[in-house]
């Protein structure tokens, strides 16, 4: 049963302040769930929305594309871009049938399996990069998680696959926490309200990028930024803005899950010292530890849809225009799926989770960070002696992306086994 203390009238669901102070409010999601899997929520700032958490009920919004709109509300609540929540940014998260498919298209194949074999060398040597960083012999060592280990990996991956020098990585890094994190007051800019911190960063970011396709028209190479420069939909190039906003989505969603798995991951692994002992032991556990690390953060917590027509849901009457509020994590808990919803379980099968969506908007960059998680969490199983919190976890000011900030964490790692 939830919590007898709740009540679907107190509910708090999208305030960006609640997630920073309690993290996710699972509690609250069971109970509509329970009691209200179609919940119409217009207590706070902003477009009014149907709250939509059962896992089942996602999936069917979610792959029906026509009659469940991306465009023109990517997300709600106080963080969207513009009062009337419409995203100021025409990319393949906002974009409809036919144009999504023909975008998605351009570097699809750059994203399979297959494609992305040659990449696992560069990830591990990554990786191995980072951790040595915070390894100092056999001594302790105390640092902050996020900013030396899953911040980086992430950002540098995907700043290697674009093209970006190693020189300009931190730059991206920083354009991508003002653009997430723009209602966070550390990622805040001085005398800015949040919608311009984030304008500021996409627009440096557009500028960058711009540089580096005129680059590229000149010298391609084996990138993204190369392949997007000279791609091609109906016979034309790629319009400038949709071409820089291709660059933004790759940058932001090339970023985001991975670095809030990665620390999440730490983090339930330290909460769970039986598991971390287990995925010590066992290495064929890798895999699906990082398929329950993943259901367990979910660090997407909500995306939009727009009702294109009237539609009865569940009992209640969703009118043409009005938004679904789509609440990922919350169906990566639902005990009509998962034995045992919330515990963290590393040998978890199967395991049908939805951290990357689902339906043709499934994350494009989920095999991407499939490979960084295994890779990041193979070496830090491999040399970790033990770990510990040093202090207290901050998590970010934001009801899109379930983000930490900080951890800070006391950890012993051994040497790195000489290569074979």
């Amino acid at each position: 049963m939830s919590n007898t203390n709740l009540s679907l009238d107190t509910l708090e669901l999208i305030d960006p302040k609640y997630y920073a102070q309690n993290g996710y409010p699972f509690e609250e999601w069971k109970l509509l769930r329970e009691e209200a899997p179609v919940y119409w929520f217009d207590r706070l700032p902003g477009i009014p929305f149907w709250a939509i958490t059962r896992h089942e009920d996602i999936i069917w919004v979610s792959k029906q594309p026509e009659l469940f709109l991306n465009a023109p509300r990517l997300v709600v609540g106080q963080e969207a871009a513009s009062p009337t929540g419409e995203f100021p940014v025409r990319m393949l998260l906002n974009m409809d049938p036919p144009d999504h498919h023909r975008f998605r298209a351009l570097v699809n194949k750059r994203f399979t399996p297959r494609a992305l074999e040659p990449i696992w060398a560069q990830v591990d040597d990554i990786a191995s990069e980072i951790l040595d960083a915070v390894t100092f012999g056999s001594d302790e060592t105390e640092f902050d998680f996020v900013q030396h280990v899953s911040a980086r990996l992430p950002i540098w991956v995907i700043a290697e696959m674009l093209g970006v020098p190693r020189g300009d990585w931190k730059l991206i890094f920083d354009w991508t926490n003002r653009t997430i994190g723009a209602g966070d007051p550390e990622y805040q800019e001085e005398g800015k309200t949040p919608i311009e911190t984030m304008q500021a960063a996409r627009l440096a970011l557009f500028q960058y990028f711009q540089g580096m396709t005129e680059d590229r028209l000149k010298n391609p190479k084996d990138d993204l930024v190369s392949v997007l420069s000279h791609s091609k939909v109906d016979g034309e190039p790629l319009p400038v803005f949709e071409l820089m906003s291709y660059y933004f989505l790759l940058v932001v969603a090339g970023n985001e899950t991975t670095r809030n798995a990665t620390s999440g991951g730490l983090k339930l692994l330290m909460d769970n010292p039986d598991q971390l002992a287990l995925a010590q032991k066992d290495p064929s556990l890798l895999k699906p530890m990082v398929e329950e690390v993943l259901r367990m953060t979910s660090p997407v917590i909500h995306f939009t849809r727009t009702a294109a027509e009237d539609v009865e849901f569940h009992g209640k009457k969703i009118r043409k225009g009005e938004s679904l509020c789509l609440f990922y994590p919350s169906a990566n808990r639902d005990e009509r799926v998962f034995d045992e919803p919330d515990r963290f379980r590393i040998d978890r099968k199967p395991n049908r989770h939805i951290a990357f969506g689902i339906g043709e908007h499934l994350c494009m960059g989920a095999h991407v960070a499939r490979i960084e998680l295994q890779v990041m969490f193979r070496h830090i199983l491999a040399r970790l002696d033990h770990v510990e919190p040093a202090g207290e976890l901050e998590r970010l000011q934001s009801s899109i992306v379930g983000g930490i900030k900080h951890m800070p964490v006391r950890w012993k790692l051994r040497p790195a086994e000489p290569a074979i």
